[in-house]
């Protein structure tokens, strides 16, 4: 069996957990395979003196890798799609991070993880994706193609806010005047546009979410919409520049320039363990339930 191991940065604090992991997945004759820029950063750090393979990007990620693990946060797993795509490849994460939404097995865990793992006992969940389409074609890079938290247009170095004119299936829905727009997928509904008033659906939920970023119209509400609807903006305002961010990776593009947002034709598998679930994650998380006054 292969896993591939991704981390967005190295950091001293993680090496007891990275080095307990490399040696019980060793333990279990399980071949490891490193994303080449985590691997450069960590090599010198490391106790392990077995040479690793190496991949770069979706292309290089080798075919018969089972699981993709990863190391951090939230963060990391969003920039992991980057390389899983439409692999079908199960993505764990081990939250070496804080909140850890998507990143639910904790540090102090592995062992257990990975034998209950290679166990299979876990469940597979099914996540939607959203795709990004520009027009004139301004960006050629990998990254800027798919989300599996949020697609948000916001402004750029202007305090004035911009008008997102929003399209459905090529009937005008309405112009959000805000500081911006986000359209979340079910797993982006506890992030970006929770913190914006929007609604928290469930991962499996076969939904949009469309939430202004502090409206002007103050009788605009977050709208739900189904994840097969085809969505256009155009943005205008005081600036010709604004920003579009895809999860946590922002580019600048101008007004002249249609955007065209809709579900990807593939969805990221990511691992919850036997125990785990949606309602726990939020229960946690979010202290639903408690009483902070005890």
């Amino acid at each position: 069996m292969k896993v591939a191991i991704y981390g967005q940065k190295y950091k001293e604090e993680t090496k007891p957990y990275l080095t307990k992991l490399l040696k019980h997945l060793k333990k279990k004759g399980i071949k490891v395979v490193f994303e080449f820029h985590y691997y450069y950063q960590l090599k010198e750090h490391i106790d392990e003196k077995d040479s690793f393979e190496t991949f770069l990007n979706h292309e290089d990620l080798p075919a018969d890798t089972k699981y993709f693990i990863t190391i951090g946060g939230d963060g990391t797993i969003l920039r992991a799609i980057t390389y899983v795509r439409d692999s079908n490849i199960p993505i764990i994460g081990i939250n070496t991070g804080r909140l850890g939404f998507l990143s639910t097995i904790q540090k102090y865990e592995i062992k257990n993880a990975i034998d209950r793992l290679l166990s299979e006992e876990y469940r597979i969940i099914e996540r939607s994706v959203l795709s990004l389409r520009l027009t004139p074609e301004v960006l050629d890079a990998e990254d800027f193609q798919y989300a599996i938290n949020e697609i948000t247009v916001s402004r750029k170095n202007t305090t004035s806010m911009i008008t997102v004119n929003t399209y459905l299936d090529d009937e005008f829905l309405t112009s959000y005047w805000a500081d911006g727009l986000i359209i979340a997928t079910p797993t982006g509904s506890t992030s970006y546009s929770m913190s914006c008033g929007g609604p928290i659906l469930m991962p499996q939920a076969k939904n949009i979410v469309l939430t202004p970023i502090a409206p002007h119209n103050l009788n605009t509400r977050p709208l739900i919409i189904p994840n097969d609807t085809k969505i256009k903006l155009t943005v205008n305002g005081h600036e010709n520049l604004f920003l579009i961010s895809l999860d946590s990776r922002v580019t600048t593009i101008n007004n002249q320039t249609e955007i065209y947002i809709e579900k990807a034709p593939f969805t990221i598998k990511t691992i919850e363990m036997e125990g785990q679930s949606f309602f726990k994650t939020l229960r946690s998380k979010l202290l639903w339930g408690e009483d902070t006054r005890n």
